[in-house]
């Protein structure tokens, strides 16, 4: 780690901290928090991927709809409207709306080939987005003179890096320049997030390999087809499982870093707050 102690931490010029685990847990909150309370610069990995890497992809869905409506395509053809996504940190729809969902296009779902396709434009853009980390945080001293750095990830990190892996080129640069801190949530979190995804189920990354025996099991074990399967289904379906497989990874990445509980991110209420308590997990880890 690059802090060997809390002490080192708390004294450090630079805190530089990447924050990963499931969505809903609390990475952004804290992020938010710290850029908003202190001197912290906030790297949103989503908002990275949004823009930087998949924006084009984006813009060029939202204009292939525009161009089924005559007047729009009249518009278009003459570059008299502007498309655009109007992604920002707190909303993400735009994203996760183009990844989408397979299954019944009459209920808004894409040919499986289609899918697989946006879902490697996904894991080809975090990956990228991820390695921009370092620079960034060499952009934020720079230009706009904060000191302090946090990097609020994509709950698909541990799809898109093998953390068991000493060479991995992703996890080895992290670990270089930033504490890796793994926000662990229980089984009481767990249920609960999957509740709130029944409630809105919503486009995610899968790594390949899980992907397609999921999709296999579901319409062998719901007997449908790609052309009749109901697209919120089938993510429904996969969604607990998905955190499943993620659970390991993430406590694989834990040994790069620290280990704090959603209970712990709950009390934490400032910079400071945030501070202490990642001081006193550093010291629990190298004890």
């Amino acid at each position: 780690m690059i802090y060997q102690t809390g002490a080192d931490y708390l004294n450090a010029a630079n805190k530089r901290v990447l924050l990963f685990g499931m969505s809903g847990l609390g990475k952004t909150y804290l992020s938010n928090m710290l850029r908003d309370q202190g001197r912290w610069f906030h790297y949103s990995v989503d908002y990275r991927i949004g823009t930087r890497y998949m924006g084009e992809y984006i813009a060029d869905n939202f204009k292939r709809e525009a161009m089924k409506v005559p007047l729009l395509r009249e518009l278009l053809m003459t570059d008299s409207v502007y498309i655009a996504s109007n992604i920002t940190f707190d909303n993400l729809a735009p994203l996760s709306t183009y990844l989408g969902k397979p299954g019944d296009p009459a209920k808004g779902g894409l040919p499986f080939g289609d899918y697989m396709i946006r879902q490697a434009q996904h894991a080809e853009a975090e990956v990228s987005a991820m390695l921009d980390t370092a620079r960034f945080m060499k952009r934020a001293e720079e230009i706009y003179g904060y000191q302090d750095f946090v990097c609020d990830t994509s709950g698909s990190i541990c799809e898109v890096v093998d953390p068991a892996n000493p060479e991995d080129p992703v996890m080895q640069q992290l670990s270089d320049t930033l504490l890796l801190v793994w926000i662990k949530g229980s089984d009481a979190h767990t249920a609960e997030l999957i509740k709130r995804f029944d409630r809105a189920p919503k486009p995610m990354y899968y790594q390949p390999a899980f992907l397609h025996v999921a999709w296999e099991e579901y319409r062998a074990s719901h007997s449908v087809t790609e052309e009749n399967c109901d697209p919120d289904h089938f993510v429904r379906w996969t969604y607990a499982r998905a955190l499943a497989h993620r659970q390991p990874r993430y406590a694989a990445m834990a040994d790069w870093g620290v280990t704090i509980t959603a209970e712990d991110v709950s009390s934490v209420k400032s910079a400071a707050d945030f501070d202490q308590l990642i001081a006193s997990m550093i010291d629990r880890k190298s004890a």
